[in-house]
């Protein structure tokens, strides 16, 4: 199970690039938008810019109109943006980073975002181009390819945007029943990595055990209300106070170190390494 393995990202900023990209390709589009260093800076509070691009040939016509989506992933102040790509030039990064709408047309999303970046990991190519020809066939106007979004040993990757959730290790009959959820403003527990906005991986794999304890799929139907260590002495295990529904849980997590097991592509890779060890029900206020 990916459970707790979501790269943290609370915003994005995405980029239509319609040719082929090089291993530096989102740097490179970084640079000739933006100021030295200033995209980097910003990354660290959760802003997470990446290239887009539809599925299928991909033409290297640069007068060819480009689309550029912001949004945030926030629970309570989810929201996407469309803006032409000339309005980059004038973009308010740092509020889009802070979670501030305003820069665009609203979209209403969801936007399914699928990791096809083979210069970064061929296993990104080779197992994200059957889901992204599957969801172009069946949401031809949400579906994308996307740039790297963290964990190619979980390809095929599937983005929710602005929900925040990524799924991995997908075959395209399972990226139907993501996209079929999502449409529907719900989760698909299964094979869910993570809420990227979730703290920490304790977290995402708490959240996903009360969905799958409860059954509940809405976005916000599950959301953790904190975290703490299960000891002092016990710096790997923790317990998440999670919300589901009109219930609390504390689910106690345990990090339980790195295992290797053989990708779906052909290196060896590093499997999740946290175990879900109980969902305990909380007294319900009298």
């Amino acid at each position: 199970m990916p459970a707790g393995t979501a790269t943290h990202m609370t915003s994005w900023l995405l980029i239509e690039q319609p040719a082929p990209w090089p291993a530096d390709a989102l740097n490179r589009a970084l640079a000739e938008a933006f100021p030295a260093g200033q995209p980097d800076a910003l990354t660290a509070r959760g802003l997470r810019p990446l290239l887009i691009r539809r599925p299928g040939r991909h033409t290297r016509d640069e007068r060819a109109p480009r689309t550029v989506f912001v949004g945030s992933g926030v629970p309570g102040s989810r929201w996407l943006e469309r803006l032409d790509y000339a309005g980059l030039a004038t973009l308010d990064l740092d509020a889009v980073a802070s979670g501030r709408p305003g820069h665009g047309v609203p979209v209403s999303g969801p936007l399914l975002l699928i990791c096809t970046h083979g210069t970064k990991d061929m296993c990104c190519a080779v197992l994200g181009r059957p889901l992204a020809t599957a969801l172009a066939a069946t949401h031809p106007d949400q579906a994308w390819e996307v740039s790297h979004v963290g964990g190619h040993r979980w390809a095929g990757n599937l983005l929710v945007v602005p929900d925040g959730f990524l799924h991995g290790r997908l075959e395209p009959a399972e990226a139907q029943l993501v996209a079929k959820a999502a449409v529907h403003g719900e989760v698909e527990p299964d094979k869910l990595r993570g809420r990227t906005s979730a703290a920490t991986p304790w977290t995402q794999c708490a959240e996903i055990a009360v969905r799958q304890h409860t059954g509940l799929r809405g976005v916000d139907d599950v959301l953790a209300a904190g975290e703490r260590p299960l000891s002092p002495a016990d710096t790997d295990t923790r317990v998440v106070t999670v919300r589901g529904g009109s219930r609390h849980y504390d689910v106690t997590v345990r990090r339980t170190g790195r295992q290797s097991a053989q990708s779906r592509c052909s290196e060896r890779v590093t499997l999740s390494g946290f175990r879900t060890e109980c969902v305990e029900p909380l007294p319900s206020p009298a």
